[in-house]
């Protein structure tokens, strides 16, 4: 019985131990202040103060079933437009789903009452009250949606509805004839909490009841970088080259007949 209850004492002291060093805040919240590599990233292991992005999109193999006609509602074909089929390169949003799996760096500012979010990636930004106050009661369709904050012990709870119907993620760049879209339905549910003191366990539940029977979740990291900053990112609106195919202006058309 001795040796049970020591088993179960030494057990509990790293988990104890971990939270102790995870950053926090003046009121013991987890502070989530800083510059994070996100889910799309390819997180290394050892030194330096580096990450690798890359294209990351929603695995086909978590998702729930389809309720009648949900597969054909979300996985679209292409038209090969570019504006039409990634209207990103015309300088619209990603949205939120999209949004969280952005190879590009992100700040976030913690304060007692609210935590805000600056993407890189277009200076997108979100302001969450994590108060844990309900969604308004009218909420208008936007591209990253009313999202409020809670929590749930040592975990970030964030909770998302209002969103447009729009690109759920960037599909199209790893099979360039199919495009996967969301419902103005969607519901997402984005749980954090800390795993090490650079280490966040970030996972997303996507609920769409246009399109599933059940919701579902994946689980992916975000990475603390104390050395990175946000820098400046310019949409060229405009632009002749898209995904490397470039077309004439109008000016360019006019001078060559």
């Amino acid at each position: 019985m001795k040796n049970f209850v020591l088993f179960v004492i030494f057990g509990l002291i790293p988990a104890v131990a971990q939270g102790q060093t995870i950053p926090r805040t003046t009121d013991g919240k987890p502070d989530y202040t800083g510059v994070w590599a996100g889910p799309g990233f390819t997180h290394r292991v050892g030194p330096g103060d580096t990450d690798t992005p890359r294209v990351t999109t929603y695995d086909p193999a978590k998702m729930s079933p389809f309720k009648p006609g949900g597969e054909a509602f979300m996985n679209r074909p292409a038209t090969r437009d570019p504006i039409k089929d990634d209207p990103t390169a015309a300088c619209l949003p990603n949205g939120l789903t999209r949004q969280i799996l952005s190879p590009y760096a992100q700040q976030w500012i913690q304060t007692p009452n609210q935590i805000i979010i600056l993407y890189e990636y277009m200076h997108f930004f979100r302001v969450i009250p994590t108060d844990g106050r309900p969604h308004s009661k009218d909420v208008e369709l936007s591209w990253m949606g009313d999202s409020v904050g809670k929590w749930e012990g040592d975990t970030l709870v964030i909770d998302t509805i209002g969103l447009k119907e729009w690109m759920m993620d960037a599909t199209h760049d790893s099979k360039p004839d199919q495009l996967r879209i969301h419902s103005d339905q969607l519901h997402a549910i984005e749980r954090l909490r800390y795993i090490d003191p650079t280490t966040v366990s970030y996972q997303v539940t996507i609920d769409d009841p246009k399109i599933f029977t059940a919701p579902w979740s994946q689980d992916f990291q975000m990475k603390l970088h104390p050395t990175w900053k946000i820098i400046e990112f310019v949409c060229e609106e405009n632009n002749r080259c898209m995904f490397g195919k470039c077309t004439e202006s109008d000016a360019q058309k006019t001078s060559r007949e």
